[in-house]
């Protein structure tokens, strides 16, 4: 499991945005996103560089913790 701390969260559109982006290259990543904390969890097939790169393809600048 991956976590990120994801800069510029703030709504439902956000959590859909990145949720739609990891899932549309992995059908079966597991995504867990906490707005409070800007933290976004990915259990996925996929590393960290490559979701780290989905998350910014989706308009967000994302840190691995």
């Amino acid at each position: 499991m991956q976590l990120f701390k994801v800069d510029g969260m703030r709504c439902g559109h956000c959590i859909k945005a990145i949720t739609d982006v990891i899932k549309t290259a992995d059908a079966q990543a597991q995504v867990e996103v906490d707005l409070a904390s800007a933290e976004v969890r990915v259990d996925s097939i996929l590393d960290a560089t490559q979701l780290g790169a989905l998350i910014s393809k989706a308009g967000y600048a994302a840190h691995l913790q």
